[in-house]
């Protein structure tokens, strides 16, 4: 999708689309496209009664040789509730408005009636970042793809026409990075594995990331024992992919963001039951959000130094898989009875985690993962569970999944907890029980860094199958890309 900002000019030809405030109230450019058309947007927002309604719209057919093919009129709401993440939706339903009248280029008369309070071009620019992100459709194994929406060209019309520009070339590269998440979650296990991973990750070094890749050998001489066992019974080769981006000052601490990769997972010898198996071709959410962060990052050229680190496994039932019982020793020499080869993420997530304290030491380090299926049943798929150690990251984190709605809830910990994962043969085993499962999951991980600053956002619900919005229609979410950038936007740019 090209999209292009100018000052206004009636549209003549294709589609267009006129804002309208609550009662169908225009602003004064969209006075004058009503007027274009001898008064057919006004007449039928009175004949249909159109309250405009936020992502309400009114399709207005028009006669024959009025030059354009159709109007239609995009309700906002109240003017003085609109903010940049409302635009930024409000631009997603138009692409899906567009893609029902199958649309191939669009004019938007981004000017709103009233005194919003947000800018011309904050408006302008997340208009047309909700109309990226809802573009975005997975068609590659269809013979015959058909796309929700066919539109490849968009002008938007507003009066900050410069600012709009500048504005949308960083969320463009955010959208960019979105789009990467969905594609790496689509794609079935067989062609997406740790080895694939690990390539698409190198491509990312034409953005100026510096990516290092860490076969099983050179694990193994770090002591990786946790993520090794993980691995073990597969055919596909684990990788550590690091990806680099020194936006900052050199000598300053970078951010980290650690995530879970299990490119498939059957739960090795504690197998899953069939039903829903295929879904776990996306238990690797949470590397794919971490790929995507940096992608992101990159691609706007963040004034931040950030490091990702994605552990990626295949989790399969061999002759040679770990079994029920079985001990291992993580990268910190911290020992774990794998009780359970299902709960797979966290052995991952230990050596990733203890690896990125110990190399880095960053300022703090946040980890995604498609941890439990208990942090659905606690919080279904609106939010993700937020885990931490510290009070300050966690606000910070609260704040942004508000602005970008990729909302956290923060859960417990605490000492008690601790004690369901103690073990009488190990330091500890990887299981806690039937009580507490997400919480005790936590717990396991907070062993693992070492008082940095962290947390731990468990997206089983948000990373996957999650809920469709107006920005996203996808199976593969991209949950936590634009949340990550703007915790990073809001606090740690400089």
């Amino acid at each position: 999708m090209k999209i292009s900002f100018s000052t206004f000019s009636a549209p003549k030809s294709g589609l267009a689309v006129v804002l309208a405030g609550d009662g169908g109230s225009l602003s004064d450019d969209g006075v004058q496209i009503d007027k274009a058309v001898n008064g057919c947007i006004s007449n039928a927002i009175k004949v249909a009664d159109f309250k405009a309604d936020r992502e309400k719209t009114l399709d207005v057919i028009l006669p024959e040789g009025s030059g354009l093919e159709r109007v239609m009129v995009m309700g906002v709401g109240k003017i003085e509730d609109l903010d940049g993440v409302a635009a930024e939706y409000i631009g997603g339903a138009i692409t899906a408005a567009a893609g029902k009248v199958k649309a191939d280029n669009l004019t938007l008369s981004a000017s709103l009636p009233g005194k919003p309070a947000i800018d011309a071009a904050t408006v302008s620019a997340m208009l047309a970042s909700g109309m990226r992100l809802r573009a975005y459709s997975f068609t590659k194994y269809k013979s015959k793809p058909e796309p929700d929406s066919k539109l490849d060209s968009v002008r938007i019309l507003t009066s900050a026409a410069a600012a709009s520009k500048r504005r949308y070339a960083a969320l463009d590269a955010i959208a960019t990075g979105v789009h990467l998440a969905r594609d790496l979650v689509n794609e079935p296990a067989n062609m997406l594995h740790p080895e694939s991973f690990a390539g698409e990750i190198k491509k990312l070094s034409k953005l100026g990331l510096k990516i290092e890749v860490l076969d099983e050998k050179q694990m193994a001489k770090l002591g990786m024992g946790a993520l090794l066992g993980v691995a073990q019974g597969s055919s596909r080769k684990p990788r550590l992919c690091i990806m680099r981006w020194d936006g900052g000052k050199k000598a300053e601490r970078p951010v980290a963001f650690v995530g879970k990769g299990v490119t498939f997972d059957t739960g090795g010898i504690s197998i899953k039951p069939s039903a829903g198996m295929e879904d776990m071709k996306g238990d690797m959410g949470g590397a794919a959000c971490v790929t995507g962060l940096m992608a992101a990052l990159a691609g706007r050229k963040a004034k931040v130094n950030a490091v990702g680190i994605v552990g990626l496994v295949e989790n399969m039932p061999d002759g040679k898989a770990q079994r029920p019982g079985d001990v291992v020793t993580s990268m910190s020499k911290q020992t774990i009875a794998v009780l359970n080869t299902d709960a797979e993420g966290r052995l991952v997530l230990a050596d990733a985690l203890w690896y990125t304290q110990d190399r880095f030491k960053p300022k703090f380090m946040v980890n995604l993962a498609t941890l439990t299926g208990a942090i659905l049943i606690a919080l279904g798929k609106e939010h993700a569970g937020l885990f931490s150690n510290d009070d300050k990251l966690s606000e910070q984190l609260a704040d942004a999944g508000l602005e970008t709605r990729e909302r956290v809830w923060r859960m417990p910990l605490a000492p008690e907890y601790d004690k369901l994962i103690d073990s009488d043969i190990a330091d500890m085993k990887n299981i806690g029980g039937r009580l507490a499962g997400s919480i005790t999951a936590g717990q396991f991980l907070q062993r693992f860094v070492n008082e940095v600053p962290w947390a731990h956002l468990d997206v089983a619900g948000t990373a996957m199958d999650a809920v469709k919005s107006s920005i996203n229609q996808s199976w593969g979410s991209g949950w936590g890309v634009r949340l990550l950038d703007r915790l990073v936007a809001n606090h740690y740019e400089k």
